[in-house]
């Protein structure tokens, strides 16, 4: 009997262990359960936080309201049309050009200097207009400085509904910002049978401009001295024809064709330099006297790496470019 007695008494403590382990493993109160959140809540810092922070917000806008308004002060305030241009726009861009912007963007006639968005709608409203290529930075001083890089006419293409103003990325510019002897000074591009996709401050849409446009910038300084008198822009026969694939003519005083090549930006390899055929241009001019001497006019080309072919051209060809002119 006595180990009867002794084998039970180890399962009452079992019983009781079962019993200790469902007791302790009760589940504790959850941090975020409201009657923890409330008595986190009721404590007498907590309060006096809260109590402090409602206060100061309401007495905030009170004072707020109380305050007057600086930016209607009228030294903090400027002309719109004193903007300062930085650097001077050159002399082809239009001398009231920033009375334009303040027109084409509906800017009011004062700003303020404590307008917080007044930076970026000065830029926008220039970055819009089609002579300026980039606003670089605006600056708030005791006025505002505006920093921008300006679009530079290259060339002009002859339709027959006029000349129209391009830079040397092909980018229309305002036709009525120039005055005929204007339009005279730049290199003409001839041959274009496309007309502007957009209005002014947009690419004309046409690769063949787009080349002529970079040939006329580099061939600038140089257009007078050559007697040259426009840049022949080839056809476009496909939609997919790259700058690669266009071959550009220069046409003479006297109605010669210089066949010039591809467009300065072409990445065509045994492609001259632009200097190389610039060369050639300016020593066969010494030599000869003239692209048309002695019998032309003629059809010269300058893209071989050593030696420059001339042949005569026929008599009509020579009419149609004489014509053109």
């Amino acid at each position: 009997m006595s180990r009867k007695t002794r084998k039970k008494r180890p399962a009452k403590k079992k019983v009781e262990v079962v019993e200790e382990e469902e007791e302790t493993g009760e589940e504790s109160p959850s941090l975020f359960s409201p009657s923890t959140l409330i008595r986190l809540l009721f404590r007498p810092k907590v309060l006096l936080v809260l109590a402090v922070t409602v206060t100061g917000l309401f007495f905030f806008q009170k004072v707020k309201q109380q305050i007057p308004d600086l930016s209607q002060r009228e030294e903090y305030q400027i002309e719109t049309k004193e903007l300062s241009l930085q650097p001077a726009p050159p002399h082809y861009v239009p001398i009231d050009i920033v009375d334009q912007v303040i027109k084409r963007s509906k800017l009011p006639a004062r700003v303020s200097l404590l307008d917080q968005g007044l930076v970026l709608k000065i830029a926008d409203a220039f970055q819009k207009h089609p002579w300026v290529e980039k606003v670089i930075s605006v600056r708030k001083t005791n006025t505002v400085e505006v920093e921008i890089l300006f679009r530079k006419p290259a060339a002009m293409v002859e339709l027959k509904q006029g000349l129209f103003p391009v830079d040397n990325a092909g980018v229309l510019l305002p036709p009525e910002d120039f005055s005929v002897s204007d339009a005279r000074r730049f290199p003409i591009i001839t041959g274009v049978s496309s007309i502007p996709d957009g209005p002014a401050g947009t690419s004309w849409g046409d690769l063949s401009v787009t080349g002529a446009a970079q040939l006329a910038e580099v061939l600038g300084p140089h257009w007078k001295e050559l007697d040259i008198v426009s840049i022949e822009a080839p056809p476009r026969v496909t939609a997919d024809v790259t700058l690669d694939d266009l071959i550009y003519r220069l046409i003479t005083a006297g109605g010669s064709e210089i066949v010039w090549g591809r467009s300065p930006k072409s990445q065509r390899r045994g492609e001259l330099r632009v200097d190389q055929k610039i060369g050639k241009l300016e020593k066969y001019y010494r030599d000869y006297g003239g692209f048309d001497r002695p019998h032309g006019p003629y059809e010269i080309d300058i893209r071989h790496w050593q030696e420059i072919s001339r042949r005569p051209l026929k008599q009509q060809s020579s009419q149609r470019t004489l014509m053109r002119r």
